[in-house]
């Protein structure tokens, strides 16, 4: 996966099959399911894979406990489908995760393990284990840190937790392996159209180099998430809303917050939202929101309610009251989700499927939709390119399609926080005894390795100390502060590897810099 490959690729390319803008989960998954059934495919990405909403998720590849109460069934029995094969595709990735519910009434103890029993009965033949009632006692022993005081009893059950921006390089990584072309950084400006008003392609500018391409396509995609809208500004006549964009946040915190290895659900918080604990990385992520938006942004920003409000709620039920002084990063997030057709409706009752829309101009767009079902939406989305005339006929096969990196990995594996390179473990090993030096740590409080800076340089096409920190190697979603400690050790290795000089350098930290602050609390921004 290079850069440099992959331009030459576009510009000795005519015509595609099929062109996808966007490369976040739903883009990258389509590319891949493209490739694998034999179209010339090209994927545009107008900055990083997984920038957006597919880099900032609660790290959980689930079925929706939460849509089960709502009573939308068919949504969950796909989901929790989707997070079998995923286990199985991306088992380097995929960790069966259990998660404890404390109780602080009686009959909540009988409620939720009468409703968990039936999500593992639609899980089937892909169930990650069974949910059970348990004792007070041993709800202690498993969330070590819950707040007994008030405690009944607990239930457990298991769902699927994983690296989301590893995984959507791993899929980029597979999509190119597959045969299609792959840039980020190459902004979609336009849509292009024959003179029935039909889109035949798309004007698209390198934002490295400024240069210009006009590219032509059969089935063109718009896969742009959150961004949907400013797609369909430039092929509808009447501007009309897509998506509404609704934001979740979440904080990171210490190990010692949740000892175990089990996470902690909250199913209902005081406003009716599930909260969840869990252990990612050595570290605590605590979410999540879910407020509506007025607008998107590549970076956006917790609001202090929100913030306040996760704070609340996990003092609530954990007995080591967390901070804002032990915040160690603090992340956002923004869903896209269809829009209703009736204003005012509360993010709550807006559907978390996937809608797919065919333009009168011939563009097909998703909206809506999770991780979890990436692989299905995107089999959906070809589907539908065949059967309005874009593509010939040709059987989707992903179902069973292994992700690149996949290899069987053990709790015991994951000691090793090299675990989510999965089978490229022996040649960021093999880089380190190359040259030595790369053994370095980024950060002394943190095992990351420069090695992994070189390895996401040179096969994972990281162009930036945003594309290093944030979506390759996690430390700006881990530790903030540690993040932009490192930023300066990062640009040097960037610029040596990708040729650029002090200038760069100078620009870019101050860029990261900037971008960082977003994952710090008010009180801790550089000014």
């Amino acid at each position: 996966m290079n850069r440099s490959e992959q331009l030459s690729k576009l510009q000795n390319t005519e015509h595609w099959d099929v062109i996808i803008i966007g490369g976040g989960a739903s883009g990258l998954g389509t590319a891949l399911d493209a490739a694998n059934r034999g179209y010339t495919t090209l994927l545009l990405e107008a900055v990083d894979f997984a920038k957006g909403t597919s880099s900032r998720s609660t790290k959980l590849i689930h079925g929706g406990v939460r849509y089960l109460e709502q009573g939308n069934i068919h949504l969950v029995r796909e989901a929790l489908k989707e997070r079998g094969l995923l286990a199985q595709n991306a088992s380097h990735l995929i960790k069966n995760q259990t998660f404890v519910i404390p109780n602080y009434n009686w009959w909540s103890g009988y409620f939720y393990t009468f409703g968990l029993k039936i999500y593992d009965l639609l899980a089937g033949s892909l169930s990650l284990g069974s949910s059970k009632y348990i004792s007070k006692k041993k709800t202690i022993e498993m969330l070590p840190n819950v707040e007994e005081k008030g405690l009944v009893n607990g239930v457990i059950y298991h769902d699927g937790q994983f690296d989301d921006s590893r995984l959507a390089i791993n899929i980029a990584q597979t999509a190119v392996e597959n045969g299609a072309c792959l840039l980020n950084y190459t902004k979609v400006v336009n849509l292009l159209k024959d003179d029935k008003n039909q889109v035949i392609g798309v004007q698209a500018v390198d934002q490295e180099t400024g240069k210009a391409y006009d590219i032509k396509g059969a089935a063109i995609i718009n896969a742009t998430g959150v961004f949907t809208n400013a797609i369909m500004k430039l092929n509808d006549n009447v501007y009309k809303k897509y998506i509404v964009p609704s934001q979740g946040i979440h904080l990171v915190f210490d190990k010692s917050f949740l000892p175990g290895e089990e996470a902690l659900m909250i199913p209902k918080t005081k406003d009716g939202r599930v909260l969840f604990a869990v252990p990612w990385h050595n570290r605590v992520v605590v979410g999540t929101t879910d407020t509506l938006i007025k607008k998107q942004s590549l970076e956006p920003i917790a609001l202090e309610s929100e913030i306040e409000f996760v704070l609340e709620t996990a003092q609530r039920f954990l007995a080591k009251k967390p901070t804002r002084a032990d915040v160690l990063s603090v992340f956002a997030g923004l869903r896209p989700l269809a829009a209703p057709k009736e204003e005012g409706k509360s993010t709550k009752e807006v559907s978390r499927s996937h809608k797919i829309i065919v333009s009168e101009t011939g563009l097909i767009t998703i909206t809506g939709g999770k991780w979890t079902t990436y692989r299905k939406i995107a089999e959906d989305i070809i589907d539908k390119a065949i059967t309005k005339g874009k593509l010939p006929h040709k059987p989707c096969g992903t179902t069973h399609l292994a992700i690149h990196g996949k290899k069987a990995t053990t709790n015991a594996d994951r000691k090793n926080h090299l675990y989510i390179y999965g089978s490229d473990i022996s040649k960021i090993v093999q880089l380190q005894q190359e040259e030595p030096e790369l053994k370095e740590k980024l950060h002394p409080d943190h095992e990351f390795t420069m090695a992994e800076v070189v390895w996401a340089i040179r096969y994972e096409m990281a162009r930036t100390i945003d594309d290093v920190l944030a979506r390759r190697v996690r430390l700006l979603f881990l530790d903030a502060r540690a993040a932009i400690q490192s930023a300066e050790k990062i640009a040097r290795l960037l610029a040596k590897e990708l040729e650029h000089d002090e200038n760069w350098i100078s620009k870019e930290i101050s860029n990261f810099k900037e971008i960082s602050n977003g994952f710090l609390l008010s009180e801790f921004r550089n000014k």
